[in-house]
């Protein structure tokens, strides 16, 4: 039994490609070199816009858009950069089904975050959240925004095995990708070791685990979270040095991934 399965994607499928490749941005879709992506929703637009570190290229805007910006504190240069559109004009930028809310940004991808440089010093109370294989947008947003509430250090995750982070996925995190690094690492296990050399305690999360999350140590934690259905891969869960458990109710089988993932980083708090 798996506490970290996700649920199966609920994001829309992409439109047929019917302009410039830079200016669709599909729900799985990994960007070219270079190329820029787009943002959509209010808070994932807003914190784009105050990210010194984004790239901005255009951000198209309704007049209640533009609005709610300027009340949210938005400053001078951010509302300066705003092209007025009407929503019909903005769906046809975004893939089919966006729910944009009146606001969309065309921005570069953030500049790769590297794993020392967003991991150490190793801190208690300050968690890394490592994905194995978990691709679904709304459940890495979730996990996301589940990250940035808890103060995590960073997110880290395969890089062929992860959509960018832009879309369905930056909009469930709610301007979470703008403050927590995502440091893309060619191989988890790897990872991990180094995580193990900064002093981390590589804590694998598993239905199967014999202790219950409680049982965390008071150390700098790394909080690994596997894919769904077949849980943490064989070499991620012996590379763990303990496995852990979230306590269910028998007749439920297990937890989504951002759920379990939530719960993880509150106690990983409590273990400080």
């Amino acid at each position: 039994m798996n506490h970290s399965r996700q649920g199966k994607s609920g994001a829309p499928r992409a439109r047929p490609a019917g302009g410039p490749a830079s200016s669709r941005d599909g729900p799985g879709a990994r960007p070219g070199p270079h190329q820029p992506v787009w943002l959509y929703g209010r808070h994932a637009v807003a914190a784009a816009l105050a990210n010194p570190a984004r790239r901005i290229r255009r951000v198209a805007a309704t007049k209640n858009a533009r609005d709610w910006l300027e009340k949210n504190g938005a400053d001078a240069n951010a509302l300066a950069r705003l092209e007025d559109a009407r929503p019909d004009a903005i769906d046809r930028l975004l893939h089919a089904g966006a729910v944009h809310q009146g606001l969309a940004a065309q921005v570069d991808e953030l500049p790769r975050a590297r794993l020392k440089d967003a991991c150490a010093p190793a801190e208690p109370g300050r968690p890394v959240v490592i994905l194995d294989q978990i691709t679904d947008p709304q459940n890495i947003g979730a996990l996301f925004r589940s990250a940035a509430a808890f103060g995590a250090r960073a997110v880290i995750v395969q890089d062929r095995k992860t959509p960018p982070l832009s879309g369905a996925l930056a909009k469930a995190a709610a301007g979470a990708v703008e403050t927590i690094p995502c440091v893309r690492v060619v191989n988890i296990a790897r990872a991990m070791e180094g995580l193990q050399g900064l002093g981390y305690f590589c804590a694998g999360l598993a239905g199967e685990a014999q202790d219950d999350i409680t049982a965390l140590p008071a150390a700098p934690l790394a909080l690994v979270m596997g894919a769904e259905g077949a849980g943490l891969r064989q070499l991620v869960g012996e590379t763990c040095d303990g496995l852990f458990r979230i306590p269910i109710e028998p007749g439920m089988e297990s937890l989504n991934v951002s759920n379990a993932a939530a719960i993880s980083l509150y106690e990983a708090r409590r273990a400080r």
